[in-house]
């Protein structure tokens, strides 16, 4: 109690703010040197160190894409419940801000008094009492000024916040758009098979007709035709579910989805590599990250707001009212007025205060705990997609020259087999293999192009 009474006169004469001032602490893992260096990952043509732009998707240079992430930034349920969030945030910074001013109250009655005895039966006398009161709050110990600090920091996670659901719509909306895309991609692709194995089929059946081939080799081929045709209703309903997610993103029934882009045949393809930039530059990007470095903020003022509980709230004011007998109302006798400061100290329970500041000093270190475990997590998701990009390309490399190479080999196996030279098991083991390369190489193509939205959404692009 003594160190109290001590830093009263001070708080008085200073008006200090009780708590720490906030900063980002020298321990944090932000501040280690390797976090803002270049990714290990981009020494690759394929990446460059430059700034990734806000709107990242339109280094597609797709016009119909870019209209329908812009749609779904406009109407997008996760979006529209962020906003209303961000405005209830914004309400609560200004409810604290409005702490600050003057504070008005105005009272008054009117009071019947019947007095038992001789006077017993006459009419009661009357008093009344008015009075009008000011008070101005001098915020010393500095409660409503880490109030006020505690909710802008958290509107501004709240914010932050918005920002990565405007991250997370982009990038769905660009995935889908890309699968509806690389399905029509995958479904020409075994069309084309099946077409080539129903031509193999005619040929196994006339053979087998004149005496040159066998049921054998009919049943073979009929069932490469089923096998290959099997697979195409699976690339129809992913299309179609494509489609439908497409619709709920852009904030539509699935009835309403977007029939043009139902025809899609050419996939999402960058023109230029990759702008990535640095670690620097990710962690003023990633808008995780700034909402966890916002709620730290937020930690450290509210140990200011508990520490504050130990000293006086103290008003500046005065009243003026009037009061008396009612046959003498509003003369000048009955007027008087104070001007003055205002204590209010109901001395606090110490050990419960010093307990919530115990608390808020453990909520503030387990807020710098998440801040920490943000920026790690957001390098390590920009290294693994940088790598997990380069790779994808480098097997969609390989796999265009084994599809290039399997369909020579069908070719040449239909010649061989026309002339004798090749036993017809060996047409359907060529075309199996056309198949199965032509199969990998488009789920290679669409694996890249996520690949590539999931480098961009671990880089944060999205926001401005």
């Amino acid at each position: 109690m003594n160190r109290t009474f001590a830093l009263f006169p001070t708080l008085l004469l200073v008006g200090c703010v009780a708590g720490p001032n906030y900063r980002v602490p020298p321990t944090a893992v932000l501040n280690d040197p390797n976090i803002s260096t270049p990714f290990l990952g981009q020494d690759d043509a394929r990446m460059s160190q430059g700034e990734l732009p806000a709107r990242w998707w339109r280094l597609y240079g797709d016009p119909k894409l870019d209209s329908y992430v812009e749609e779904a930034l406009a109407a997008n349920t996760d979006l529209r419940a962020a906003d209303a969030n961000l405005r209830r945030a914004t309400a609560i910074v200004h409810e604290a801000e409005a702490a600050r001013t003057m504070r008005t109250n105005i009272s008054g009655q009117a009071v019947g008094t019947r007095v038992a005895g001789p006077a017993d039966g006459l009419p009661a006398p009357f008093s009344y009492s008015m009075e009008f009161a000011l008070s101005y709050p001098l915020d010393l110990a500095g409660t409503i000024h880490r109030g006020v600090e505690a909710a802008n920091a958290q509107a501004e996670a709240t914010l932050a916040a918005r920002d990565q659901v405007r991250v997370l719509v982009a990038a769905a909306v660009t995935r889908n758009y890309a699968r509806v895309c690389t399905s029509n991609i995958t479904l020409a692709a075994a069309r084309h098979v099946v077409e080539i194995q129903k031509s193999t089929l005619e040929v196994a059946t006339r053979l087998t007709q004149s005496g040159r081939g066998t049921q054998f080799d009919v049943d073979r081929a009929g069932a490469a035709v089923h096998v290959n045709n099997a697979a195409i209703p699976d690339i129809l309903a992913e299309r179609k579910a494509a489609l439908y997610e497409l619709a709920a993103l852009m904030g539509r029934t699935p009835a309403d989805y977007p029939k043009e882009v139902e025809t899609c045949d050419v996939a999402p393809a960058l023109n230029r590599p990759i702008p990535v930039g640095d670690g620097a530059m990710l962690i003023k990007r990633r808008p995780d990250i700034r909402s966890a470095e916002r709620l730290l903020a937020a930690a450290t003022a509210t140990i200011g707001i508990e520490e504050a509980e130990l000293y006086p709230k103290i008003s500046i004011g005065g009243f003026a009212g009037t009061a008396g007998p009612a046959d003498e109302f509003l003369k000048s006798a009955s007027f008087g007025f104070s001007v003055g400061p205002l204590v209010s100290w109901s001395f606090p329970n110490r050990k419960a205060v010093r307990a919530r500041i115990e608390q808020a000093g453990a909520d503030a270190d387990g807020a710098l705990a998440s801040f920490d475990g943000s920026v790690l997590l957001a390098v390590q998701q920009a290294e693994t997609a940088l790598a997990a990009y380069a790779y994808a390309r480098d097997r969609l490399n390989e796999l265009e020259l084994a599809a290039t190479a399997a369909g020579r080999a069908s070719d040449d196996a239909e010649k061989l087999q026309r002339f004798g030279r090749t036993p017809f098991l060996d047409v359907l083991n060529a075309q199996a293999s056309f198949a199965d390369a032509q199969t990998s190489l488009s789920a290679a193509r669409a694996n890249l192009i996520d690949r590539q939205i999931d480098l961009f959404l671990a880089l944060g692009g999205g926001w401005e």
